[in-house]
Parts: C-alpha cells; structure tokens; sequence
C-alpha cells in the first residue's frame, strides 16, 4: 500500500543507547586526544519480524512489525545525512545539536544498527556518565514509503483481540538517537508510540508544524480505516476542510463503508502516490 508520505513516525529501539568504547586517553597527560573524537555511541533499532502493539491517539490501535530489508535502501542513500540526536532535538538544554556523525549504519542479523563518533563537545561530555551507566533508552525517527496491511487478521498468540496487523516493509530515515523515556516497542504496558510525545513537544515549539502533523494522521487514519480514541489530542486538532476526518468510532475494524468514504480514500490514495 502507499502510505501518506511526509509523515514522520517514531519508535524505540530494542536496547539502550551505549557507548562502545571508551575514551583513549595519553598516559603521559591523561588528556583524550584531539581527534574529534569523545567516545562510540551504538544504538540497536527495533527488532526485525518482532510484533509489537501500537495504541496512540494519533495512529490509532494495532499490531505492527518490521520486515528486514526495510531500511537498506534508506541506508544505502542516505548514509550519513542521518541525524544523530538527543530526545529528537527537544532536549532543553543541546536542543538539536549533533551528537556525532553516523560511522556504520547497516542491517545486522535482528536490527538495524548505528555506531557514531560522539563530537568531542560540553554536551556529549555531560551525557557520557548516563550513557555508561546505561540510563538511556534509543529511539528513531522515519517515514513509510511501503507497507501491508491486514484489517482482518486471526486471532494468534501475538495478537490475541485480533487487531489490525501493518507490517513496515521500507522506511527512509530521518533521525535516531538516545532519550530519556523511550517508547519501547517491548513494554507490557501503556502507550507504545513516540508519536504521542512528539506532538506535544512540537506543539510546544511549533504550531504550524503540529497542524500539519494532526492533518496528515487524520488522513493516514482515514485511508487505512482507523478508529482513534473520542478525545486525545489527536481528536482535538482542527482538520484541513480539504482532508477527510477521522473516523471515531470506538470499533477498531472496518466493517462496511459509504461510497462517499471510499471516494475520499480513494482521493487519499492519488494523493499519496504523488
């Protein structure tokens, strides 16, 4: 399926951010030498062919995994324009300084995988002790561009309520880094999407940006058929007149549709392969 394009999305890693070396300092002055160079940052990404639920206001409720092969293209092209940031450049104090630049991105064998140099600055000082002691969770920040989805699956050991099932089969990456409260597609419990924290930082910052995202979620609910929470603050944005509404129906599966929704959706879908 084509997905709504410019919708960033946002998931935690499978591991904490680490720091894979530390610091080569001279015997003789104990100083670390002056290559750039402070210490390794590793961060390990979402477990490929991993099942992991989404409830978000924004996104709304199911099952999702990622297929390996998903971010090759991404990494093959885009290299070292991935940003390497703490808490997606929300962060008070570094905001969205570098924290390095991407040395090794590649697919390893269950996730995708970055290792970056971390600049030799005040700030990457101050996070190295959290880092050490293992303090931060990882989290990235990408885009769809290929997905499958199905609105009907059986019930399985996975998905015991039987919940829609999307399996991520490409992205383009934009961002990944440590944070502080990562939104572990791993946990037991509570909200399992980036998304919801991201908004309202960028709500925060940006209210332009915020409409555009509220926008671009009503349509990506309204195109692949997803009911969200009555309230939440996806539901409180105010909608483009030129995008269809989401829908809010408590039920979580499409079970028969107007033609006037079809048409819409159909509009959505022209749209997205532009």
């Amino acid at each position: 399926m084509s997905s709504v394009r410019g919708l960033y999305v946002i998931r935690g890693g499978s591991m904490t951010a680490a720091v894979a070396t530390r610091p080569r300092r001279d015997d003789t002055t104990g100083d670390v030498p002056d290559d750039g160079r402070l210490a390794t940052l590793e961060l390990h990404f979402s477990r490929f062919d991993t099942w992991y639920e989404i409830d978000s206001a924004w996104e709304g409720r199911f099952m999702e995994s990622i297929k390996r092969g998903a971010f090759r293209k991404t990494m093959k092209e885009r290299g070292n324009q991935v940003k390497v940031l703490f808490n997606h450049g929300f962060d008070p104090q570094i905001g969205d300084k570098a924290l390095g630049v991407p040395e090794v991105l590649e697919e390893r064998d269950d996730a995708p995988y970055l290792q970056a140099p971390l600049l030799d600055t005040s700030y990457n000082r101050d996070l190295l002790p959290g880092l050490r002691a293992g303090a931060y969770g990882s989290s990235f920040m990408f885009e769809v561009i290929r997905d499958e989805w199905n609105m009907e699956p059986e019930k399985s050991d996975h998905n015991p309520e039987g919940l829609p099932e999307r399996t991520i089969k490409e992205v383009r990456l934009f961002e990944a880094g440590p944070v502080t409260w990562p939104a572990n597609p791993e946990a037991t419990a509570g909200v399992r999407s980036g998304v919801d924290w991201y908004a309202e930082q960028l709500q925060r910052r940006d209210q332009d940006r915020y409409d555009q995202l509220a926008r671009s979620f009503a349509a990506f609910r309204a195109l692949v058929g997803l009911g969200t929470p009555a309230e939440g603050a996806a539901s409180q944005a105010t909608p483009n007149p030129a995008t269809p509404a989401s829908d809010t129906r408590s039920d979580r599966h499409v079970k028969g549709v107007s033609a006037d929704v079809r048409r819409r959706r159909l509009q959505l879908l022209d749209l997205a392969k532009r």
